[in-house]
């Protein structure tokens, strides 16, 4: 999902609970903030020695201990007024990949894509999830595409492939 179909969507549908579900099934708590929005340039080179470049945003959330128990989420014009204020000061790149930070303590950090989302009369649902690392290089480095995926994958990537 891009930046501004993000921020359209939470224009759209004011004062709904804003819900983010990191895992099938386990949501963020409502006792989380939105700590830092970044925006971020990666510049590439992968293992064929290809180089890339590419920004995106990540917005981070933060479930606050000190608001264990809280029953209400943050409501999607709370977190709209939040982003206009960092998009005053750092002004956000619209057609860009938005994903989001976050952890707990039975799960390890990570960058969440938006895979899907869905509208009720009470609530804007964001379900996220992680992708899976890939070689975007495959042809370069001569990984046959009957093994990627498989348990030989990181073999075929051998020294003398060409590969780093």
């Amino acid at each position: 999902m891009k930046t501004q179909e993000f921020l359209s969507l939470l224009n759209e549908h004011p004062n709904k609970d804003l819900v983010f579900e990191y895992e099938k099934g386990k949501t963020v708590q409502p006792n989380y903030h939105i700590t830092e929005v970044k925006n971020i340039t990666i510049d590439s080179v992968d293992c064929g020695a290809g180089t890339d470049s590419w920004q995106e945003t990540i917005i981070q959330l933060w479930e606050s201990p000190s608001e264990i128990g809280k029953r209400d989420y943050i409501s999607t014009s709370k977190a709209l007024s939040i982003l206009n204020k960092v998009d005053k000061l750092k002004p956000m790149q619209r057609n860009v990949e938005v994903k989001f930070e976050y952890s707990n303590a039975n799960f390890h950090t990570a960058q969440l894509f938006v895979n899907d989302f869905e509208i009720d009369s009470e609530k804007l649902f964001f379900k996220l999830g992680v992708e899976k690392t890939d070689c975007k290089a495959k042809e370069t480095c001569g990984v046959p595409l009957e093994i990627i995926g498989s348990k030989n994958e990181a073999a075929s990537c051998s020294p003398a492939s060409g590969c780093c």
